[in-house]
């Protein structure tokens, strides 16, 4: 039996986040604990795209916070050789006349009264930027010049390398099988190698965060849900990486799409994905008829797409709560635990400043960003964090 001052179930992006923001704060001995690798569970499944735009405000200033710590990765690790991966080529989203337009304009909005450089731009400078689409249904568009994309297992194993550095004890392919409690507080885990005692766990675990309902009874809204990510390849249409990520509200699977090298796309759908009956990021089947699906929009939007190869595919895996935001902080029934669960595709883009909230709330500092709005109670109070574009978009 060993003790530690934390304990980290999880060694994805987020809990990777977490231990680094841990040390950082001087946390003393913490142990970071994997049911496998760091980062190959759905961290390694992200599309990887970075951007601020939301129609949650929360999330706005979350995602801000976290823009500035990809902008100066290294910097902020203290890790010349620490890399996001990132590319800056900004992000493009736009909305014809319709039951989204309302939605947009208010979120941009939002966004530029709280400071962030966003521009409104008309259908030839859409162009400009990303020549190879069509804007002539666009009622509105807005473009955020500091967004792109990175690399979700880069950031991860970035994290967890700069965590060892400062201390932060790492072990793979260790299954927490039980939340230990003691006259009604925390008091460590219990796993497959033994029993590690500490007085805080935070809980980083994904799509298998309904393990703290098994262990507590308290019950965790969680699901998990598949959805398919395609790369689409073009003869003659090169998406460069000088052009923008683009989210199309437009399309019927409110598509986003972003240059992944060459001639191909990256595309996937933002819509409600497969709900699985058990936590599972083993890769899915995508059916053919979905893709010709998908490509049928893209080639909406992409005229020179219509002939479209199929370069690759794969799944990745959502935990998704019922308004697709996550659940942060500590439980108050269980005093010592403290849960980071339910990102619903948003848990990369939020990443270094969901580590900081988690960190500060295990040691009981002041958080950077209010927490309540997340709290576990929202579910029973009503006080959802409900997107203004429907389930399975951007909230």
């Amino acid at each position: 039996m060993e003790t530690y001052d934390v304990i980290v179930i999880g060694a994805g992006v987020i809990g990777c986040s977490v231990a680094f923001h841990l040390a950082r704060h001087g946390a003393g001995r913490v142990l970071v604990l994997d049911r496998t690798q760091i980062g190959a569970g759905t961290t390694s499944q992200s599309s990887g795209i970075l951007r601020t735009h939301y129609s949650v405000t929360e999330n706005v200033e979350l995602a801000r916070r976290s823009w500035r710590v990809f902008n100066d990765f290294a910097g902020y690790l203290q890790d010349d050789e620490a890399s996001a991966g990132l590319v800056k080529c900004g992000y493009l989203i736009a909305a014809p006349d319709g039951d989204k337009l309302a939605a947009l304009r208010a979120s941009l909005q939002a966004q530029r009264d709280m400071g962030i450089e966003l521009h409104l731009i008309d259908a030839q400078q859409a162009r400009e930027r990303l020549p190879i689409a069509r804007f002539d249904d666009a009622a509105l568009i807005g473009y955020e010049p500091e967004a792109g994309f990175a690399d979700a297992y880069l950031v991860a194993t970035s994290f967890a390398r700069a965590a060892r550095r400062q201390g932060v004890r790492i072990l793979e392919g260790v299954d927490v099988e039980q939340l230990l409690v003691e006259g009604g507080r925390v008091v460590g885990v219990q796993t497959a190698q033994g029993r590690f005692q500490a007085g805080t766990v935070v809980s980083t675990q994904n799509i298998w965060a309904r393990d703290i309902e098994r262990w507590t009874g308290i019950p965790t809204p969680v699901e998990a849900e598949r959805h398919a990510v395609l790369a689409l390849e073009a003869e003659a249409a090169a998406y460069t990486f000088q052009m923008p990520v683009y989210k199309d509200l437009g399309s019927a699977g409110m598509l986003y799409c972003r240059s992944y090298g060459g001639n191909q796309m990256l595309v996937s759908e933002g819509i409600v994905g497969e709900r699985l009956s058990q936590p599972d990021n083993e890769q899915g089947d995508i059916p053919m008829d979905y893709v010709v699906e998908v490509g049928a929009q893209v080639a909406e939007r992409f005229p020179a797409y219509e002939t479209a190869g199929l370069a690759s595919s794969w799944t990745g895996v959502y935990d998704v709560t019922p308004d697709w935001n996550p659940v942060l902080g500590p439980i108050p029934d269980v005093p010592g635990l403290v849960v980071g669960y339910g990102f619903s595709g948003h848990g990369f883009k939020l990443s270094p400043g969901v580590g900081a909230i988690l960190a500060q709330s295990a040691l009981g500092l002041p958080t950077d960003v209010p927490l309540a709005p997340y709290a576990l109670e929202r579910f029973r109070n009503g006080r959802l964090l409900t997107g203004k574009y429907g389930l399975g978009a951007v909230s």
